[in-house]
């Protein structure tokens, strides 16, 4: 019996030593589960960024940043007057919730959209490719600068705003010392590297970074889920439609014919729109360079020809002027010819890189309506369109 006390003693002690192991950040991040001050956002579709939520601060792991294997990036999300945490040496910090931010993609200028956040942008690597109406009139007005972009980048105007984040692509064969000024400057440079990502949902889920940082995450989290469950519903509407009609994609260069690999997102499109790709089967999550002589046996059968032409003033005619022998293709012939250049500003801006990045449902509703025409009868196009004979 005396040794009861003790036994209860061992227990205790052995169940607080499980439940607060200092300075290891899993059993925080267990515990963050339920004191977080934050609201939470899950990432169930990307594999190049995670988030985790502790007490009193965020943690943003950007995987893989430039396309390559190397190191991990972090990121420590914090209020104003927030201690800095432990444990994370090379982490830079961000102070949240972003009230200015400069961005080098127009893509980025579409995560702020989606999040109703035009307004803390200050800055733009160029002025001449954003569509944003939003933005272009906070251009105009003076509020949103040019600041360049890779080697062009002007580091004493970035340095004289001192943007609350300097959000740029992580280009491959990039490298962070290329913003060294920027960070001795105090500040933080984030790397998005959304073109990593093998599945339209995976590309567009990145606004949850965007989301982080402006601690917009009961927002996003609403959004998102519709456009989660919206590209369901399509994906299984277009999956046991028949026939699949096959498709081409993009045009021959002077260097090569860029067809997407097999694990690229536009391959996912044209699965998802119910759509034979020969090319499904390759392991590239990129482009593959292939020469036209190559392309030219599938091309001259395919039902539908996409991503034709880049200029919005492209027609049928414009497009065989470049080379006589896609006169050849059935898609040609029939005129089954569409481009996602519907929306194009007068100055080139493209909504298919910006807002579209985010929407992928209505990028997908409008491939269903082009190769399955009557299981969308009312859909109008929204990115895409046929091109004129």
């Amino acid at each position: 019996m005396p040794q009861i006390p003790h036994l209860l003693l061992f227990l205790t002690l052995f169940i607080y030593s499980c439940t607060s192991s200092g300075g290891d950040h899993g059993s925080e991040t267990a515990a963050a589960d339920t004191a977080t001050q934050f609201v939470k956002t899950e990432i169930f579709h990307a594999k190049g960024f995670a988030i985790q939520y502790f007490k009193d601060y965020k943690l943003v792991s950007i995987i893989n940043p430039f396309g390559e294997k190397g190191d991990t990036l972090q990121y420590i999300l914090q209020k104003k007057g927030a201690n800095a945490p432990q444990g994370y040496p090379r982490a830079q910090h961000i102070e949240i919730p972003v009230q200015s931010l400069a961005a080098m993609s127009s893509m980025h200028v579409g995560l702020l959209g989606f999040l109703d956040a035009e307004n803390v942008l200050t800055g733009l690597g160029s002025l001449q490719y954003v569509y944003s109406p939003k933005v272009v009139e906070m251009i105009k007005a003076g509020k949103v600068v040019e600041v360049g972009r890779d080697q062009g980048l002007n580091d004493e105007k970035l340095i004289e705003m001192h943007p609350g984040v300097v959000m740029t692509i992580g280009n491959p064969g990039g490298k962070m010392d290329h913003y060294r000024l920027l960070k001795e400057a105090g500040i933080p440079v984030l790397i998005n590297s959304e073109w990593v990502e093998r599945t339209p949902l995976a590309r567009a889920e990145w606004v949850k970074l965007m989301a982080a940082l402006l601690d917009k995450e009961a927002l996003v989290n609403e959004k998102f889920a519709e456009v989660e469950s919206e590209y369901g519903k399509l994906t299984a509407l277009a999956a046991n439609a028949t026939p699949k009609p096959s498709v081409l994609s993009g045009l021959n260069t002077k260097d090569a014919w860029f067809i997407p690999g097999g694990n690229s997102y536009m391959a996912r499109f044209f699965k998802d729109a119910g759509a034979y790709y020969p090319w499904n089967n390759t392991p590239d999550a990129g482009s593959l360079p292939l020469s036209f002589e190559s392309v030219y046996p599938f091309a001259l059968k395919a039902d539908f020809w996409l991503n034709v032409g880049f200029d919005i003033r492209d027609t049928q005619p414009a497009i065989l002027a470049l080379d006589a022998r896609y006169g050849d293709f059935k898609a040609f012939k029939t005129g089954k010819l569409y481009s996602y250049n519907r929306v194009v500003s007068e100055t080139g801006s493209n909504d298919f890189f910006e807002s579209g990045s985010v929407n992928p449902h209505k990028v997908l509703a409008d491939m269903i309506r082009i190769f399955h025409p009557e299981l969308l009868p009312n859909h109008r196009f929204v990115y895409y369109k046929q091109l004129p004979r």
